[in-house]
């Protein structure tokens, strides 16, 4: 938040959307994945492609790679 608020600032509440963004899109050092992908599989999209159609992924196989990550997630915190 310190990027978005300073002493003088005034309008910082209109970016906290901006920064809840950033935040939840960066990719952690530790786990190597960003939160928005251990938590739903994806990473957060901006701009014109929101419509964009592709590969419809299976469930199971959705599951499964979620798994993964998650595995490899703990693993590396555990070794941080």
């Amino acid at each position: 938040m310190r990027f978005f608020v300073d002493h003088r600032q005034k309008d910082w509440p209109e970016w906290l959307a901006s920064a809840e963004f950033a935040v939840n899109n960066k990719v952690h050092t530790t786990t190597k994945v960003s939160p928005v992908m251990a938590n739903y599989g994806r990473e957060l999209r901006m701009g014109r492609d929101i419509k964009k159609r592709g590969k419809i992924e299976k469930a199971m196989e959705f599951v499964e790679r979620m798994k993964k990550m998650h595995e490899e997630a703990g693993t590396a915190l555990k070794k941080a």
